[in-house]
């Protein structure tokens, strides 16, 4: 039975209609609050993200860069020494994990991210990059972000009573990764992305948008616009593409996949040898950083001299874009490719504390190369983005992310309609391989 209620206007109306209203008005509210405090956390994610590459790349790894060489062969195995004592004291025996941190608190409500072990995590980062650890800045800005997101939202209960519990979460990983890679749409789709395996987690989108924005304005107005990987004018040709790029396409999907295969088992050793005893890990670690770092200064170098090589077994890798678009043998480019995976491995296995995203971007731009000398192309930069594409897209199984990535990061459109070759040929010949365990597959509970 309906029950009629009298207005003010002497008209009957349902009461079922003011209780709806009253709803709507209710969800409107908390739209705005959801979005304005998303907005808040990109901002301060963007502020922590400036702050924390101006002291890792500027004040710590650009003076080990330009330092003698012979630096190279000591200062990672002491960074990974650094970083272990800060989590067994600081942390109290926290793990290295940072993205697998942002997976795990968003499929379990009940994990918990908490400050002592974001202090000991950040600075344990700190000792692990700056010293040239073989790892990207993006976890460690993807893992603060949802930190400081999920802190927020838990001081917050008023004002998000009824909300999901991982809204800030997301917003905060998603302005991290906006930040540090200078790509606002690049961080919201990897945020939705990343947890599961082919689906995406729609419901956080607008939240994630807006962090991601509120993120990316903040770092670029403390440091510049400048796309994070730039081109010279002979270099900014990939505007058109040749029906047998298509087929080159296929074969850079392919190889990516298969490498990413080999990567992500690689790094999951890697995440078991740190169950072995410190001392071990430290000395067995930093002992192959070394061998690493020689072998390539020596395979560099045009008189085999060390002294004359690149160190491009140091740090995230950017450096390797530069050395790519040299030219170069393919057996050279095999080799480098491997020794960049063994680093980033044995920085892992030395409980080093960093991310895998650009690991995987420098793995996929030298197989990219590497197809591109085999096709016998004049314009290598085609096929350095479609391997960075391909091998993101199927290391991490966000296709979509990483074809955003290389868009909004090169500023080269010509790319797309071949990267989509590669990332499917990426997608299908990767399986259900992924370089993280905690992914989740489309039909699992969240």
């Amino acid at each position: 039975m309906t029950v009629w209620r009298r207005s003010g206007l002497s008209e009957l109306r349902p009461a079922s209609l003011d209780i709806r209203t009253e709803e709507l008005r209710d969800l409107v509210r908390r739209s705005r609050e959801v979005v304005l405090l998303a907005a808040v956390t990109g901002a301060i994610t963007g502020l922590f993200v400036r702050y924390f590459e101006y002291v890792v790349i500027e004040l710590a790894f650009d003076r080990l860069l330009h330092a003698d060489w012979k630096w190279g062969l000591i200062v990672p195995g002491l960074g990974l020494t650094a970083s272990a004592l800060i989590l067994r004291t600081v942390g109290a025996g926290a793990s290295p994990a940072t993205s697998d941190e942002y997976l795990r608190a968003f499929h379990d409500a009940e994990y918990p991210l908490r400050w002592r072990a974001f202090i000991a995590r950040v600075a344990a980062s700190f000792a692990t990059l700056g010293s040239g650890g073989a790892a990207g800045l993006e976890g460690t800005s993807m893992y603060a972000g949802s930190t400081l997101g999920a802190i927020i939202q838990r001081r917050l209960p008023a004002s998000f009573r009824g909300a999901d519990y991982r809204t800030l979460l997301v917003a905060g990983a998603a302005a991290g990764v906006a930040a540090i890679f200078k790509a606002p749409a690049t961080g919201a789709i990897f945020a939705l992305e990343v947890p599961f395996r082919d689906q995406m987690a729609r419901r956080m989108l607008l939240p994630a948008l807006v962090a991601s924005a509120s993120g990316y304005l903040v770092f670029v107005a403390l440091s510049s616009t400048d796309p994070i990987f730039s081109f010279t004018d002979d270099e900014r040709t990939v505007s058109l593409f040749q029906y047998v790029d298509l087929f080159g396409a296929i074969f850079v999907g392919i190889g990516c996949a298969l490498g990413a295969r080999l990567f992500s088992k690689m790094i999951r050793m890697a995440k078991a040898f740190t169950l072995r005893p410190l001392g071990f890990r430290l000395v067995a670690s930093s002992t192959v950083l070394s061998g690493l770092f020689l072998v390539t200064r020596i395979i560099t170098a045009d008189g085999w001299d060390p002294a004359d090589g690149e160190s491009l077994t140091l740090g995230s890798g950017y450096e390797v874009f530069f050395w790519l678009f040299e030219s170069h043998t393919v057996w050279i480019l095999v080799a480098v490719f491997f020794l960049r995976m063994l680093a980033t491995a044995a920085t892992f296995a030395g409980g080093g504390v960093g991310g895998v995203f650009i690991p995987l971007v420098v793995g996929g731009a030298i197989v990219g190369r590497g197809v591109g000398e085999v096709f016998n192309t004049v314009d290598p930069t085609l096929y350095v983005l479609l391997g960075i594409a391909a091998f993101l897209g199927a290391g991490y199984r966000v296709p979509l992310a990483a074809v955003m990535f290389v868009a909004e990061t090169t500023g080269q459109p010509g790319f797309i309609v071949p990267a989509l070759f590669a990332a499917v040929a990426a997608d299908l010949v990767m399986g259900e391989v992924s370089i993280t365990t905690f992914q989740r597959t489309p039909n699992s509970k969240t």
